[in-house]
């Protein structure tokens, strides 16, 4: 399944932590998911379809890239060829881009990953730092559509608004 229709059972899924939800989650970060997704063409995936594949543009792959958040092979011809490993990243780096993670803590967590085992406190933190940030984007948010919520209860008795 593409990682675009796992993020839209995700996001379509009940207001609370449903199973379907954290069933789809966890889909989209298993391993076999992306692996049947690129043997079901030719391995590996060329620029121009990991970015259909992770809903990238593909100056965003090459930015990334550029940045050493990953690093994809070359083919004999110097192609960009993006292996599973690479695509698991890239919906990583994706899903902590749209949760608020700055390029700057996203180098230095792919770096301390890159480094081994030996960083999972550090990485650890580091996560631990985002889940704050995202629980408290959530709770304003939630502030937010409490406040449009209650603008429309208003215009529903008040029509000319």
């Amino acid at each position: 399944m593409a990682t675009e229709a796992l993020i839209e059972r995700i996001l379509a899924a009940s207001n609370g932590p449903s199973s379907s939800a954290i069933d789809a989650l966890h889909e989209l970060l298993d391993d076999a998911t992306i692996d049947a997704t690129i043997e079901a063409s030719a391995m590996p995936k060329s620029v121009a379809e990991a970015a259909r594949l992770v809903g990238l543009s593909t100056h965003t792959l090459r930015y990334y890239e550029q940045e050493g958040l990953v690093r994809p092979a070359r083919n004999a011809s110097g192609y960009r060829e993006y292996s599973a490993f690479d695509l698991r990243r890239l919906v990583f780096l994706t899903r902590m881009r749209l949760s608020g993670m700055t390029m700057a803590d996203l180098k230095r967590y792919i770096l301390l990953v890159e480094q081994g085992p030996g960083t999972i406190p550090e990485r650890r933190r580091i996560m631990l730092d985002q889940q704050d940030r995202i629980t408290r984007q959530i709770r304003e948010l939630g502030l937010a559509l409490e406040a449009t919520e209650y603008k429309i209860r208003v215009y529903d008795g008040h029509p000319e608004g």
